[in-house]
């Protein structure tokens, strides 16, 4: 579990090498990922979620990119089903959401992306429920600001 640590490192040239080889690793040795997953599920995913959370948005962006590569596999079915039904990680993916719907800065790219797909964003979001906790507030909260950014940006005639 050292990949954590070395693709967090300031040296870029060492974070980088670590990603490419820890994405080598999760991506082209599927039935050895799949049982080590497995096995390890807790342990991977807790350390896996610091990456998706990082305070560097290259670290986010490669580290999403890279959970849905592993994740659509075949041989890795099973731990995306596992995965997909925890309400933990559907909050972290909400807010990597809300990071590129909230940005004032967006670029047209991401606009473009959100008003095309508003129908299925707004679908997903009304349907969402935070789950039991003291969180609930603040999860409707920010659900109801990116609800709203996406209806805005859905009745922008330039970006159709």
């Amino acid at each position: 579990m050292l990949f954590f640590k070395y693709v967090e490192l300031p040296n870029f040239d060492v974070a980088c090498d670590a990603f490419l080889t820890f994405k080598d690793l999760l991506t082209k040795h599927e039935a050895a990922v799949s049982e080590f997953l497995t096995a390890h599920y807790d342990e991977f995913f807790e350390q896996y979620e610091k990456l998706l959370t990082s305070s560097n948005y290259v670290t986010r962006r490669q580290s999403l990119k890279l959970l849905s590569e592993f994740l659509l596999e075949s041989p890795n079915s099973h731990i995306m089903k596992r995965y997909i039904v925890e309400v933990r990680f559907m909050k972290v993916m909400m807010t990597l959401l809300k990071v590129f719907v909230a940005n004032p800065n967006k670029p047209r790219e991401i606009k473009v992306i959100l008003a095309k797909n508003h129908e299925r964003l707004l679908g997903l979001l009304h349907s969402l429920s935070p789950g039991k906790g003291a969180d609930d507030d603040q999860f409707e909260e920010e659900k109801e600001l990116i609800i709203k950014e996406i209806e805005r940006l859905s009745r922008q005639p330039n970006l159709a």
